[in-house]
């Protein structure tokens, strides 16, 4: 009797044993296919913040904060970041009673005003503008002067045909 206790004990410890060689086995395999997703997944994260810095980069091209031959002109001045100072100085247009002076349309739905603002470099802005039904588009020379004033003249102006939802 004690000899089939013994023999019954050692098939199930067998069997117990061969169970955990197997479920451990298909674990590691499982893991080791999460392991190989994930690691996939991540290259494709890395590969896609890579494409998006080049294109923030390239984005940035035209700005005078990354042109330092236009910052050059600057030097002189006491200014800590000259291209805020410029989209403030031009923001500050907007507040006189009215359409915008640089602006050469009359605001149908309202008064046109510039709403957003790219310093390109030492001599040029993009800006956009819009009377919330109507938009257009700016080019705008400008001089900042010693006395740290702005002289800004409309170079070129777009008006775009109303957007019908």
């Amino acid at each position: 009797m004690k000899n089939k206790i013994f023999l019954y004990l050692f098939v199930f410890a067998a069997l117990l044993a061969l169970f955990q060689f197997v479920s451990g086995n298909n674990m590691q395999k499982a893991l080791s296919a999460d392991v190989n997703q994930l690691q996939t997944e991540v290259q494709e994260l890395k590969d896609s913040l890579q494409t998006m810095q080049l294109k923030v980069l390239d984005m940035q091209y035209f700005t005078l904060e990354n042109n330092d031959d236009a910052l050059a002109y600057y030097d002189h001045l006491d200014l800590d970041d000259p291209s805020q100072y410029i989209q403030d100085k031009l923001l500050e247009t907007n507040e006189k009673p009215g359409d915008n002076p640089l602006i050469p349309y009359e605001g149908m739905e309202s008064d046109f005003k510039i709403n957003k603002i790219k310093v390109l470099n030492h001599k040029w802005i993009l800006a956009d503008f819009s009377d919330g039904k109507y938009w257009g588009d700016l080019i705008i020379k400008y001089e900042l002067k010693d006395d740290l004033s702005v002289d800004f003249t409309l170079a070129e102006h777009l008006l775009y045909a109303p957007r019908d939802y």
